[in-house]
């Protein structure tokens, strides 16, 4: 058994039919762990169920949509997840939006709103439902994807920096409210990756060149370099992290 073993666990990652969240469930899928892809759209999970299971054996993972922003959606996704494997054993709180890039002085109720409550109040509603049986076992990872976002002021993205930030302190202080019971939360705060969540800031030329310049790496991160960082936090090598952020941006926090 190895460090970064995950057989016999059950991982739920939320956004996970595409960019990072799609990335996650493989790189868990392909160290043993059983997986659950949710996102709102239910044939795209079953789609990305299959290919999962033709990768590494069929049962390794299971397709229950969910839209975030519906706590009865959530908690039927824990349910659901519990009668299709028994336990979960891992959670990743991917799923955000941002429907709104500009000014905070031009963002509407509906669209500040609309971030906060998805991107925290969501991540709290569902580890709150996930929570119990992992007090009950004494383990447990949780792991927020937050985002560079939350450390860094912005004049385009302050709303979702906000969300981004609130998320890092989500993470500590669940960390202290359930250490007593061996469950670990931690953060994953991405730089700027190339997904079509970000397309928006990495879409133009001249745009993505003022971003990676400002990187000692010098180029914009793809999804699965931050897959290995979730594996690190499910698995057993991180068994002694909680309530921390880790920082995955191609040293642009350092530039």
């Amino acid at each position: 058994m190895t460090l970064f073993d995950m057989k016999g666990k059950v991982a739920v990652i939320t956004g996970s039919t595409r960019g990072i969240g799609l990335a996650i469930a493989e790189r868990m899928a392909e160290h043993g762990a059983k997986v659950v892809i949710s996102s709102r759209k239910a044939d795209v999970c079953e789609q990305v169920a299959k290919g999962i299971n033709d990768r590494f054996g069929k049962g390794t993972a299971v397709a229950i949509a969910a839209n975030i922003s519906s706590k009865e959606n959530l908690q039927d996704l824990v349910d659901e997840s519990n009668r299709a494997f028994g336990k979960i054993d891992v959670l990743v709180c991917n799923a955000a939006s941002n429907p709104y890039y500009g000014p905070l002085a031009g963002i509407s109720d509906d669209q500040f709103r609309k971030i906060l409550d998805n991107n925290i109040v969501a991540n709290n509603w569902l580890i709150s439902m996930v929570v119990p049986q992992m007090i009950e076992r004494k383990d447990g990872s949780i792991i927020i994807v937050s985002s560079i976002g939350g450390l860094k002021g912005s004049t385009i993205l302050g709303a979702y920096a906000i969300s981004k930030a609130a998320d890092m302190q989500l993470a500590r202080n669940l960390a202290c409210e359930y250490g007593k019971d061996n469950i670990r939360v931690n953060c994953i705060a991405p730089g700027l990756i190339k997904t079509d969540f970000a397309k928006a800031l990495w879409d133009n030329p001249e745009n993505l060149k003022a971003s990676t310049s400002r990187s000692p790496l010098l180029r914009i991160g793809i999804p699965d370099e931050i897959a290995g960082a979730a594996v690190f936090l499910g698995s057993k090598a991180g068994d002694f992290m909680t309530g921390q952020t880790m920082v995955i941006d191609g040293g642009a926090t350092i530039s």
